[in-house]
């Protein structure tokens, strides 16, 4: 069975991502992997070199050997246009991966990382919101991504809302953290499996 990494993080996913693009190509390759996304955090920075090595890695009749598909893993948040937070009322951020499956997509994921910096950026996060995929949504392919997606988390708290906790000053509140650290789906080319 042929298999496919679509959730990769390349050195453009600040602080998380290792895979260098030249590497992660030749190592899918070696793999056999038919096809390998791109989706760094918040980002499509190395899009344009990332689709420009598999042009470097083509079969004999000239198609690639290892088929780039674009994406982005985004934060998605509730309203991207808020930007004051309290330590009672937390960005409440979780992941959301995209994948282009056509060029309505690839300009759409463009629009969506566009609009999370210009008008969802807080703090170091470009943010989007539902509204947003709603109206871009054509040509996406949405996954369940990893540990900071919605539906992993509602999973883990077998589909309850966030606990209430108790705060700073000693009252209750119901907002849930999400770790992006246990998003661990990074490609380390030097590794085999």
């Amino acid at each position: 069975m042929k298999f496919s990494h679509l959730h990769v993080h390349t050195q453009f996913s600040l602080l998380d991502g290792a895979a260098a693009i030249p590497a992660l190509y030749k190592k899918a390759a070696a793999d056999g992997q038919p096809a390998i996304a791109i989706t760094d955090h918040g980002n499509m920075f190395g899009v344009f070199k990332f689709v420009a090595e598999a042009g470097k890695h083509k079969n004999e009749d000239g198609t690639p050997k290892v088929k780039p598909i674009v994406g982005c893993e985004f934060y998605l948040v509730a309203d991207r246009f808020k930007k004051t937070f309290t330590r009672d009322d937390k960005d409440q951020r979780v992941h959301q991966l995209l994948l282009a499956k056509n060029a309505t997509g690839y300009k759409n994921l463009s629009k969506l990382c566009s609009l999370g910096y210009m008008e969802g950026f807080y703090s170091k996060y470009p943010r989007i919101d539902k509204e947003l995929v709603e109206k871009y949504k054509e040509g996406l392919i949405a996954t369940t991504c990893c540990l900071g997606a919605s539906v992993p988390q509602a999973i883990l708290r077998k589909g309850e809302a966030p606990r209430p906790r108790r705060n700073s000053s000693g009252g209750w509140t119901s907002s849930a953290r999400t770790t992006t650290s246990s998003c661990n789906a990074t490609a380390f080319p030097s590794r085999t499996r």
